[in-house]
């Protein structure tokens, strides 16, 4: 499963079509919004989570850009859930900027954050979920 977070801009004639919809009939995606602010006759703005094949992802955005709407991937950080982390150390093994490591001799996970380059590879080998993307602000409301 391929997963990102997007900011979607709709042009004022593209705001009443149910376009984030369709990327689920259409294209066999599930969409999480996160945030949405649409103007009646004016721009709207959409911060969503989309996720699906790889193929199918790249064909929904190409539908969203052949409809006007402008797609640009949101500003992005890693985070830890520590209540759910379990300290198994197997996102220590995907991550390359060393972001993430084994603490000795507590043997517990630690979580650089400004080391990460949000490769998203330790959001995939996380057994208990611990790791997530997330926006890094709020800024596309201002």
């Amino acid at each position: 499963m391929y997963s990102k977070i997007l900011v979607l801009q709709f042009p004022s004639g593209e705001v009443k079509k149910p376009l984030v919809c369709y990327l689920t009939k259409y294209y066999d995606l599930t969409f999480n919004i996160l945030k949405a602010t649409i103007f009646p006759r004016k721009e709207g703005i959409m911060v969503l989570e989309l996720s699906g094949s790889k193929k199918n992802f790249k064909n929904g955005v190409q539908y969203l850009r052949n409809q006007g709407v402008v797609v640009k991937n949101a500003s992005q950080e890693v985070t830890r859930d520590n209540s759910k982390c379990i300290h198994c150390g197997a996102c220590t093994a995907v991550c390359p900027t060393g972001a993430l490591s084994i603490k000795r001799p507590e043997m517990s996970v630690v979580f650089d954050q400004k080391k990460c380059s949000v490769c998203e590879l330790c959001v995939r080998a996380c057994l208990t979920r611990a790791m997530k993307i997330q926006p890094s602000s709020e800024t596309f409301f201002e």
